[in-house]
């Protein structure tokens, strides 16, 4: 099969648009999965028929027998998506009856259902007519294995006709009536008298179980670009409408359903999103103690989720994990511009104008910073737009709903807000209402003690703004020393690249001698089961003995098992965390000795591989052969297994399974007078099987398929006394014109980019992040493969490899990004740098953070950064755009009016800070579903904010006064150079000609 069928597709195939890979795995019972895996955002159906269209090309150089079954093409992703258990709880119904109810009554009506992408029928086996041969009855009849297939043919044929005529033949009985042969004395030798005929499975593989009892799976994989949510929504439904015509004591369930950890996540994330909401209500209140005031900025939180919910939906996007994480960091941004615009009211009110005159007076001063804040923080994710793959995909979620929320509170600002602020304050001085009397009843003196400290933190910062502004040239060097110290810090922390989660399941790989039987191996799967039930926070066990992770083949000394964990409100502790149980049942499974077992975590991200951590393909690239593959992969897992950084290398790949090498000797059969073709047709019916043709039962069309019975292909012996016939009529046994011998070779033959492969899975070890093992496995590769051999990542791993150092490449193209809008918005290239040199700031406190919470830089830990870029700025525009406005409007020096400013912007700047610190306290808490990935981003945003914030009310006036003296210096010398250029001077008399 990995020759003659899975090489021609694979060469016809390779090179299609947008392919980013494409693996194939060619089972010893002739099977072929070959998997092509495009590019993000690549048009699936275009591909299907540009794939398609490749098959077809390759057809001609196909076998016979495979251009008869034909070739399916079928677009989905190459994870499950659920899996539906048909089960029968008290035994009445076998696999076989459960296979074919599911078939006939089930499976169709689930694949016509919207965002399909296949269905599939696990255990048990399609019906089929099976014609167990008896080779000693045919030789005895003279007859050979190829004249069954013939009669067979010839008396059961499709045809139509006017007239009512029996064709295609439907039962048991009407295929033991097929004449086979006639002789001279009137004798017939029917099908019957010569074979066993009976209505069976077409092959007998994969055994499902459910909580170790027997079941029927139906795994569900969904179309690429489908929502996994809704899929899983309509299976349940349907099933539900199926349920109530299924025959008394069948039942079903659906256990294994990744996409119920997707919507916890979501609720999980639509929480986070209330308690920071609740939070900087919080601190609105604190801040401006009124609640009139207060109702302004908080006004701005519904009008900008709401509004980016319509430009979303405006746009065809759907609500998930990731634009919510968007609207949690962007609840503490949305109510910035509000406070800005009302804490500059109330100022001016205070010194004693009217509402309305205190309004448009403080909107001519703080338009402009809105509109610049505005800006950057839109721009900072402009550069995010040509990020590519699976990295582009995480931050274009974040990049569209931070700035569409902020671009709608920056037009409430400027709109809304002001119109309120007019409308709801109050004079100085004016007779408090009701609810503020209340309000100061309930608050005021909490309020009092509050104002106080705050005017003594004021005081403070004063002072100690004071001392850094003196001594300027100390605060530059101290700031050059903190840069080295964020750069060696950031070196520091592992590279990572999606976090791993608690999936609320586990999978369990397990691997038996080669050549287990199916007996065995669910005997194996079994006991694993029987452990893991008996674990804490085990909820259940979906088992497939025969089945091997790699592509879902079978394999019959392989098992593949799921286990759904309890809800997370049921493990709470860490000791019942994914990670946590996954090591405690390993090192239960120790103590199953006829098999190697592994449980590991799923992959962070659905569709990227079934299991978690990596994994790669050993190619042999030189076609060394099985022998030499296994050698080196052998070497390679040997160094990983002593390697700190790797935990659970493991490989799928062996080539010790017994086999039987049949050599024709061409000569002898050439002496005998047989034919080649009748000794390969021979040896294919007898110990394989042929597909023969079809017939109809229950309306719907089964294979009839031929071969030996089990009895006479059992042993090595039971090859030889098979015969054939030669061209004179004579029954001539193979062992005359064949040579038969032992040998060992691969079940299942994996080939990755058009090369034989073996593949190797594994992870980090405790303490490492993902990168990391990466780094340690590629380097055992580099160190051990011999020539003519290679490796490729794949699936998670290969997104991470493509992925490569985006992070450090966005940041400063952010930056320069923010640069450039800030250089357009002042009309100056000097001014904007008293603003960006504190984004470097931000980098300090969240790499010292992460380095204490453990973590790694990963895709989140990035985005978090990049929106600590925009708040940075943020803070810098209000201290130096009121700066910049004193000294142009008033006429103040730049140390005096950068002093004022700075004074001026406390109160907003540390408000507005805290807004947004608070806003992601909920994600550097989190728990339950998703909790690592909110965590992670928290953890960044939220000691980065804090750290900018402090950083920048120092250094952003040190670098404002250092700013503008450079710029007049510069100005200065241009002026001296321009006047010794000009004419006048040139032909002044004391000018050298």
């Amino acid at each position: 099969i990995a020759d003659t069928v899975a090489a021609p597709l694979e060469q016809a195939i390779v090179g299609v648009e947008d392919m980013l890979y494409m693996s194939s795995t060619s089972t010893m019972d002739g099977s072929l999965t070959l998997t092509v895996t495009f590019k993000i955002g690549a048009d699936i159906d275009r591909a299907q028929v540009q794939v398609q269209n490749r098959v077809s090309q390759a057809l001609p150089r196909l076998p016979e027998e495979v251009r008869s079954l034909g070739v399916n093409t079928v677009k989905a992703s190459s994870n499950l998506t659920l899996v539906v258990n048909l089960t029968s709880p008290n035994g009445r119904y076998d696999s076989l009856y459960l296979r074919n109810y599911a078939v006939l009554n089930i499976r169709d009506v689930l694949a016509r259902l919207p965002g399909m992408g296949d269905v599939q029928v696990f255990g048990g086996g399609d019906y089929s007519m099976r014609v167990w041969l008896d080779p000693q009855k045919l030789a005895a009849r003279n007859l050979t294995a190829g004249d069954v297939v013939a009669a067979i043919r010839e008396q059961n044929v499709q045809f139509q006709i006017a007239l009512n005529a029996a064709g295609r033949l439907t039962d048991e009985q009407q295929f033991r009536d097929i004449i086979v042969k006639t002789g001279d004395d009137g004798q017939v030798v029917r099908l019957g008298d010569i074979a066993r005929v009976e209505l069976g499975a077409q092959a007998y593989g994969v055994r499902s179980l459910l909580d170790n009892k027997p079941s029927l799976a139906i795994p569900v994989f969904q179309s690429p670009g489908a929502n996994a949510l809704e899929l899983s929504g309509r299976v349940r439904k349907t099933m539900e409408e199926l349920k109530k015509n299924f025959p008394e004591g069948m039942g079903y369930g659906i256990l294994y359903d990744p996409t119920q950890f997707v919507q916890q996540s979501i609720d999980a994330v639509l929480h986070t999103l209330l308690e920071a909401i609740a939070l900087v209500v919080l601190v609105v209140i604190l801040f401006l103690q009124t609640w009139r005031a207060s109702l302004i900025p908080l006004i701005a939180v519904p009008v900008s989720v709401v509004g980016t919910f319509a430009v979303l939906l405006a746009f065809g996007f759907s609500i998930n994990t990731l634009s919510l994480f968007g609207l949690v960091l962007a609840i503490g941004i949305v109510v910035d511009d509000a406070i800005v615009v009302v804490e500059n009211v109330e100022r001016h009110i205070a010194e004693g104008l009217s509402p309305l005159e205190a309004t448009k007076v403080a909107m001519r001063e703080v338009s402009r910073p809105i509109i610049a804040i505005t800006l950057v923080l839109v721009a900072v994710f402009g550069p995010v737009a040509f990020v590519s793959g699976l990295t582009g995909e995480f931050y274009r979620q974040f990049a569209l709903t931070i700035a569409i929320s902020t671009v709608i509170s920056a037009f409430n600002s400027l709109t809304l807000s002001p119109a309120l602020a007019a409308v709801l304050l109050k004079p100085h001085g004016a007779k408090p209402d009701l609810l503020m009397r209340a309000m100061n009843g309930l608050l005021g003196r909490f309020f009092k003690r509050f104002n106080t400290g705050f005017a003594r933190a004021g005081d403070g910062y004063s002072r100690a703004l004071g001392i850094t502004m003196r001594h300027g040239a100390v605060a530059l060097a101290i700031y050059g020393g903190l840069i080295l110290l964020t750069w060696f810090g950031f070196n520091s922390v592992p590279a990572g690249f999606i976090p791993a989660m608690d999936k609320q399941y586990l999978v369990a790989v397990a691997q038996l001698p080669p050549a287990a039987s199916l007996d065995r191996t669910e005997a194996v799967t079994r006991r694993i089961a029987e452990i893991a039930l008996k674990q804490p926070g085990v909820a259940h066990a979906v088992e497939f003995a025969g089945m091997s992770v790699n592509g879902f083949t079978q394999s019959s000394s392989a098992s593949l098992i799921f286990f759904p964990l309890d809800d997370f409100s049921q493990r709470t502790s860490k000791a019942l965390s994914g990670p946590a149980i996954a090591a405690a049942l390993n090192q239960k499974m120790a103590s199953i000795q006829d098999a190697f077992v592994i449980v590991v975590t799923p992959p962070p991200v659905i569709g990227l591989g079934t299991l978690g951590g990596f994994k790669l393909q050993v190619e042999d690239r030189a076609d060394a052969g099985p022998q030499a593959l296994f050698a080196a992969l052998s070497q390679a897992l040997g160094k990983a297994y002593q390697n700190p950084a790797l935990g659970g290398a493991f490989s799928t790949y062996q080539i010790n399974v017994p086999q039987l090498n049949v050599d024709v000797d061409r000569v002898k059969a050439k002496r005998e007078n047989v034919r080649l073709s009748d000794v390969f047709e021979t040896l294919q019916v007898y110990l394989g099987s042929l597909y023969v043709n079809d017939f109809n039962r229950f309306g719907r069309t089964y294979q009839v398929v031929a071969q030996a019975d089990a009895p006479f292909r059992s042993q090595l012996d039971d090859v030889m006394p098979l015969k054939t016939r030669n061209a004179a009529g004579e029954m001539v046994p193979l062992g005359s014109v064949i040579n038969v011998s032992r040998s060992f070779g691969p079940d299942v033959v994996q080939r990755y980019n058009a090369y034989t492969s073996a593949d190797i899975n594994g992870g980090p070890a405790p303490g490492y992040s993902s990168g990391q093992a990466q780094a340690a496995m590629a380097k055992i590769l580099d160190e051990t493969l011999p020539r003519g051999m290679s490796y490729e990542w794949t699936d998670l791993a290969y997104q991470q490899l493509v992925s490569g150092n985006t992070g450090l490449l966005v940041f400063p193209l952010c930056v320069l990004f923010v640069f450039l809008v800030l250089a357009a918005q002042y009309e100056s290239l000097s001014l904007p740098l008293a603003i960006i040199l504190i984004v470097p700031m931000c980098l300090l406190p969240a790499v010292t953070a992460l380095k204490l919470d453990h973590g790694d830089n990963n895709i989140f830990t990035q985005i978090g950064l990049l929106v600590l870029v925009g708040l940075a700025c943020k803070n810098a525009i209000l201290i130096v755009e009121f700066a910049k406005h004193l000294q142009e409007e008033h006429g103040r020096d730049a140390r005096t009016a950068v002093l004022e400013a700075a004074h001026l912007r406390l109160r907003p700047i540390l408000m507005t800070s805290m807004a947004f610190v608070m806003g992601v306290v909920p994600l550097t808490l989190a728990t339950g579903a998703g909790a690592e990935v909110r965590h992670a981003l928290g953890v960044t945003v939220f000691a980065g904010m804090i750290g900018v914030t402090g950083f920048g009310l120092l250094l952003t006036p040190v670098f404002y006064v250092f700013v503008r003296r450079a710029s007049r210096h510069v100005e200065a010398d241009g002026a001296r150079h321009t006047e010794a250029d000009s004419p006048g001077h040139l032909l002044s008399p004391g000018a050298s000609s």
